[in-house]
């Protein structure tokens, strides 16, 4: 399998799953240019989902479904099956709450879609307010092997590697993982996450004496991710 990635609006981030012949829509909003790309390539849209249920995600769903005869995967779905088949390949699919409820991530062949979960230099907010079950997926997909190439839902890398400067300016690895951005192919791998990302790295020594200069709650590893969140 492999995927395109597609950006619409001012940040967003859409894609295609695709293997020889299928197809799979993940938050389609740039429903055009998707559906040029399956007509180009002469692939058969099989199926369109989402990452989680906001509407600049779900956008896409309505233009790409009247177009084509693919197939909704609702969330409950998603959740339920927790694994999509394409031309005898298996997707996996991880339930992650903690941005929503609903929120969702496919992995397969390495690649990880990570919706609002994670970030590229950040995880996503979290709107359910459910703190330390948005940590336990945050967990899931810290388990995912390093090479994992997380490709996220919306561009903020430059904001976010610069709030993660502010908060740790001697991190030599940032200027390399700024090297690496092309905002016409948003990714990183994971192990570059976890050197950049002080939101996925609450165990470390450096947050936590980052954590305990400013006076905030650091002895245990939930303690640790409610305080990094109230930053």
């Amino acid at each position: 399998m492999q995927i395109k990635q597609f950006r619409y609006g001012a940040d967003n981030l859409g894609y295609l799953v695709y293997g020889d012949k299928t197809a799979m829509a993940i938050d389609g909003g740039a429903a055009e240019k998707i559906l040029s790309f399956v007509k180009d390539r002469d692939l058969a849209l099989q199926y369109v989902t989402n990452t989680h249920s906001h509407m600049d995600h779900t956008t896409g769903n309505r233009p790409l479904l009247s177009g084509t005869n693919a197939e909704f995967l609702d969330f409950d779905t998603l959740i339920g099956q927790k694994e999509i088949r394409m031309e005898n390949q298996w997707i996996r699919v991880f339930h992650t709450p903690g941005h929503t409820e609903d929120s969702v991530c496919f992995y397969f062949d390495s690649i990880l879609i990570s919706g609002d979960t994670l970030f590229n230099g950040k995880v996503g907010r979290c709107f359910t307010g459910d703190h330390q079950r948005f940590l336990q997926s945050i967990k899931t997909l810290l388990q995912l092997p390093g090479d994992t190439a997380v490709y996220a839902g919306h561009d903020y890398v430059e904001e976010y590697v610069a709030f993660a400067r502010s908060l740790e300016p001697d991190n030599a690895h940032l200027d390399a993982y700024m090297a690496k951005y092309d905002p016409d192919h948003v990714w990183a791998a994971l192990d570059e996450e976890k050197r950049v990302d002080p939101f996925l790295r609450f165990n470390d020594e450096k947050i936590i004496a980052i954590l305990k200069a400013r006076g905030l709650p650091a002895e245990t590893e939930a303690q640790r991710w409610e305080s990094l969140l109230t930053i």
